[in-house]
């Protein structure tokens, strides 16, 4: 009877069946078989009873159903049953639900970082048991998600804005989002002035005011997308300042001041984690998290890679052996003496690796024809950062030259590579700014002296490499979770990505300003991040997993549920028989809080109404609508009385006269060329058929400019 072995993902099948050879079954979960069943109390799926936790599982769904079954018959087809389920926390809590549905009461666990054979033979030659502390922090993690979800959930659906779900990782994403998203509405830009001068030597200096101590390390491009910064002066906040200076430097004499110029080294990137490589993928491939964590398992399954969900950056012996190897034969000149040592983060599993290439040596020209184009890019990305963090460090001279004129001092950087080391493999180190050769007391020749107006611009969106870089800073969620979280609050309508940025929806504004008042804690990143190390201490064996979920429901959750829905504001008023919610949004007459009148009519899918009897300028009774554009509630603007005025200009839909339109909007008279025929213009074909004025002529963003 075959030997059987139990993975995760089809995908490996193929890989692992050529390894094994002849006397083995594979077969695949196909991710979770079993989830906490929609029973008992809150339909939670577990229970509390004399201080244990009794949970309920089911099959995920059909499929899932299939699968135990075809897992059944396999098992009982076998001598020997093995589980493979991937080497994290939920690939744990896998292989124990697998071994409770064929009943193996003590399962041999494989585990594995690479598929490949010598660490596949080694894995099946030395099977564990089940690590029963990172199955208790996986089956804590699921019960927290889903107490979160089924308990929080109702409370954003009272909103009636097609709000869907809380959760315990996902709404503090939002937050952070949110958080953003208010400091760019808040943000007033002021002007400001950079001064510069251009000396017949053949470079530029910029006005100084003051030396700083410290010098910044500007050499570095980030990967997660970050602002590129232009060099400038210390700020001048008027014209007459700027213009003062600029005439010091047309009538004073130039000289250098000081020369300083030093050599430092840059040391090599680590290796990728998860969430570096999300990043780094994200900034030079354009990939999401969520589409380069489906490329790197493809790498994976096909065994080019090592497992792509760590938070290591450790490498193993054999691979740092092969790249000195590979350096000594192809690069001798960039083999370091010791290689650098690279600190991980304060939950680090050291018993992972980081992501890197099971093979070196495997020419790229083959993978090249092998490979689809997305494939190919995000292994060359790891390759080069694998074999980056064994090279020699980078060695670059950075100079500085004070020159100056009068009382003003200038500055002019230089940053010069003189030796390349990991950044031939890995580019993150920005052109270079060679200086001229310069003497101490050198006189100068001024070219010419200027200022540049600027303004200050409003804290970017994140962008979704970004805000990976940003969960894992603050703590929140792992690994596993940073691409899926993404995904969820895209797939909820709560955030949209607009040119590459994230942007909150008004769903999720309103969504996050609602989870504001009613559990203010589960949006704190410090709070997320210590239930995380929780996970992470059940996950070590130092907390038992029933006692901490118990206490946090009993001291925290329950009782900020019953507050949260005590101050729920109640419904009032009534439409269609049913009872209006009342909004958060008062009222510009009299300051009480409107309320949500349903209608299919308007995109937010309601609208706001006084129900004190506040009139609009009109005397009708007072609304509010939502304008995306301005994204705040507003009433409506009163349309104009005056007669529109026919013209002799072709409508470019119908050829039918146009007519000149009078509308306010924000509070400014405005006018614009639209079709004279009313039904007409309810036509799709009259959808772009307007002309706009702007600065004294006819134009449309369609058809241009009006002759």
């Amino acid at each position: 009877m075959p030997r059987l072995l139990i993975v995760e993902s089809p995908g490996k099948i193929k890989k692992l069946r050529s390894i094994l050879g002849a006397g083995w079954n594979v077969r695949a979960s196909v991710g979770h078989i079993r989830q906490l069943a929609n029973t008992g109390t809150g339909n939670l799926g577990f229970e509390v009873q004399n201080g244990h936790i009794n949970c309920s599982y089911e099959p995920r769904d059909d499929r899932a159903k299939k699968t135990i079954a075809d897992l059944k018959t396999a098992a009982k087809q076998a001598d020997e049953i093995f589980i493979a389920s991937d080497p994290d926390r939920e690939g744990e809590v896998i292989g124990w639900h697998i071994a409770q549905v064929l009943g193996i009461k003590k399962p041999k666990r494989v585990v594995y970082q690479e598929i490949t054979e010598r660490a596949v033979q080694q894995a099946i030659a030395h099977p564990k048991s089940l690590d029963m502390d990172l199955v208790e922090a996986g089956r804590c993690r699921d019960c927290l998600d889903k107490l979160v979800g089924y308990r929080g959930s109702p409370l954003v659906w009272r909103l009636n804005n097609g709000a869907k779900s809380v959760g315990r990782v996902q709404s503090a994403t939002l937050h952070l989002i949110c958080q953003r998203e208010r400091e760019i509405q808040i943000f007033v830009p002021q002007d400001y002035w950079s001064v510069f001068v251009e000396y017949a030597e053949g470079f530029k200096g910029f006005y100084h005011g003051s030396t700083a101590a410290n010098e910044p390390d500007e050499t570095t491009i980030e990967d997660a997308g970050s602002e590129a910064k232009t060099e400038e002066s210390t700020r001048v906040t008027s014209q007459a300042a700027a213009d003062a200076l600029v005439e010091i430097a047309q009538t004073n004499p130039h000289h250098i001041l000081s020369i300083e110029g030093k050599i430092t080294p840059k040391k090599p990137p680590a290796p990728f984690t998860t969430s570096a490589l999300q990043q780094a993928a994200g900034s030079r491939l354009k990939f999401s998290p969520e589409q380069t964590m489906q490329v790197a398992q493809k790498l994976y399954e096909a065994g080019l890679i090592t497992y792509m969900r760590t938070d290591s950056v450790i490498l193993s012996p054999d691979y740092c052996g092969a790249a000195k190897k590979w350096l000594e034969q192809n690069d001798v000149d960039n083999v370091p003496k010791t290689v650098a040592k690279q600190k991980g983060g304060k939950q680090t599993q050291e018993g992972h690796e980081a992501i890197r290439p099971t093979d070196i040596f495997k020419p790229s020209a083959e993978l090249k024809q092998s490979l689809p184009d997305d494939q190919f890019k995000l292994y060359v990305l790891i390759w080069t950062r694998a074999l980056a963090s064994q090279c020699k460090p980078a060695q670059i001279r950075k100079t500085i030259v004070i020159s100056q004129s009068g009382e003003v001092q200038w500055k002019a950087k230089g940053n010069l590579v003189e030796f390349k080391g990991y950044s031939k493999y890995w580019k993150d180190i920005k052109a270079d700014t060679e200086l001229p050769t310069l003497q101490p007391q050198q006189i100068l020749t001024l070219a010419q002296a200027d200022s540049q107006q600027k303004q200050t611009q409003p804290p970017p969106r994140y962008s979704e490499p970004k805000l990976v870089q940003l969960m894992e800073k603050k703590g929140i969620g792992r690994p596993s979770t940073y691409a899926p979280t993404i995904k969820t609050i895209k797939t909820r309508g709560y955030v949209d990505l607009i040119k590459g940025k994230l942007q909150p929806t008004p769903i999720g504004m309103e969504v996050d300003q609602f989870m504001e008042g009613a559990l203010p804690e589960l949006l704190e990143a410090k709070f997320t991040a210590q239930m995380e190390s929780s996970l992470d201490a059940i996950a070590q064996g130092n907390q038992e997993w029933q006692n901490y979920l118990i206490d946090w429901n009993r001291s925290y959750f329950a009782p900020a549920l019953a507050k949260a829905l005590k101050d729920l504001p109640e419904a009032t008023g009534s439409y269609g028989g049913k009872d209006l919610q009342k909004s958060r949004t008062k009222c510009p007459g009299c300051s009480n809080p409107m309320s949500k009148v349903p209608s299919q009519k308007v995109k937010k899918k309601y609208f706001l109404k006084c129900e004190n009897g506040c009139t609009a300028d009109d005397g009708r009774g007072l609304v509010m609508f939502w304008s995306d554009r301005d994204k705040n509630w507003q009433v409506p603007q009163a349309k104009s009385d005056q007669p529109a005025e026919l013209t002799d200009y072709p409508c470019p839909a119908c050829n039918q006269k146009m007519e000149i339109y009078q509308y306010q909007k924000e509070g400014q008279a405005k006018q614009m060329l639209r079709c004279s025929d009313p039904k007409a213009r309810a036509n799709k074909k009259h959808k772009d058929a307007v002309y706009f004025q702007s600065k004294g002529r006819w134009w449309s963003p369609k058809h241009g400019e009006l002759e």
